[in-house]
């Protein structure tokens, strides 16, 4: 008889949560400030604003800037975003086995991300993801994008489970709220990107892990109906 160690289904948020691809983002603000004139800006200056999408990092990049510009910018990043796609960010270290893990023990996996679909499936064919990934569902692919629970209430049912027999992976405040609205077992990947006034402790998630590598171990994941 098999026994099973992990959940059957496991949803992750991708930025800050599987890839660190605040490298990417960087090399992207960079090339905005030079055609600006401006200076380059400093990994840890854009980090924290990553899970936040282009918004977010527009602001930290040109904080001298009214929001209404920083705004019109937003498809000049995304197109100078889709040019550094994975020239610089890479996994985070014990990623790529814990799928593996999850994969071994008869799991599926999948993804549920805010960034737009188009720019997150150019990620999967260099990752040998396309084929591994069971669902990918972008922000702009429902109707609604996280916090709201739809996007996660989709990727369960598409891949043949409800809700309950999934856990959701993220490392930002929307994701946990969206895995409770969806009655979602949850994991805050405190590896990830965060502001200095964000606090995990209080997002509500039923698991709070330090490192990529604390997935490798079943227990501790949270159980599953």
């Amino acid at each position: 008889m098999t026994t099973t160690r992990f959940p059957r289904a496991v949803l992750f948020d991708l930025d800050g949560t599987l890839l660190d691809s605040a490298p990417d983002m960087l090399a992207t603000a960079n090339q905005l400030r030079g055609r600006c004139g401006l200076s380059p800006m400093l990994l840890e200056q854009i980090r924290p604003h990553v899970s936040k999408g282009s918004r977010a990092m527009l602001a930290a990049a040109f904080p001298h800037l009214p929001t209404i510009q920083t705004e019109a910018m937003v498809p000049q990043f995304l197109e100078t975003y889709l040019q550094e796609l994975g020239k610089h960010g890479v996994l985070f270290a014990d990623i790529e086995s814990m799928l593996v893990a999850l994969e071994e023990d008869g799991a599926k996996w999948g993804i549920v991300t805010n960034k737009p679909e188009y720019l997150a499936r150019e990620i999967m064919p260099p990752l040998g993801w396309e084929t591994r990934c069971a669902i990918l569902i972008g922000g702009d692919t429902l109707a609604e994008k996280k916090p709201h629970p739809l996007p996660l209430l989709v990727a369960a049912e598409r891949i043949g489970f409800e809700a309950g027999q999934c856990v959701y992976v993220g490392d930002d405040e929307r994701d946990i709220q969206a895995a409770r609205a969806a009655g979602m077992p949850s994991i805050a990947a405190l590896w990830g990107y965060r502001q200095d006034h964000e606090d995990p402790v209080g997002w509500g998630a039923d698991v709070l892990l330090q490192s990529p590598a604390d997935l490798l171990d079943p227990a501790n994941w949270p159980p599953t109906r």
